[in-house]
């Protein structure tokens, strides 16, 4: 079953350009916006289950130069 989340990012002062660009650039991320508030980028991550989407986060995202933070958002509805 295909698991949808939204990833909120929290970065490096300054790096928040880069790292929007650096999520862009992965497979499995749909879309990347720059935000304002407490997080500074939210993207949508699909993934064929909730395995595929843990691996994005921690194995691709997490290791991104910049990345202070994220907390993952798994979408429950259609």
């Amino acid at each position: 079953m295909a698991t949808r989340a939204y990833l909120l990012v929290e970065t490096a002062v300054g790096k928040t350009r880069d790292v929007a660009s650096a999520l862009r650039g992965l497979e499995a991320v749909e879309s990347v916006d720059v935000v304002t508030g407490p997080y500074d980028i939210i993207a949508l991550i699909n993934g064929a289950d909730m395995a595929v989407v843990g691996n994005v986060v921690t194995e691709s995202i997490h290791t991104v130069p910049g990345v202070v933070r994220t907390v993952t958002c798994v979408a429950v509805g259609p």
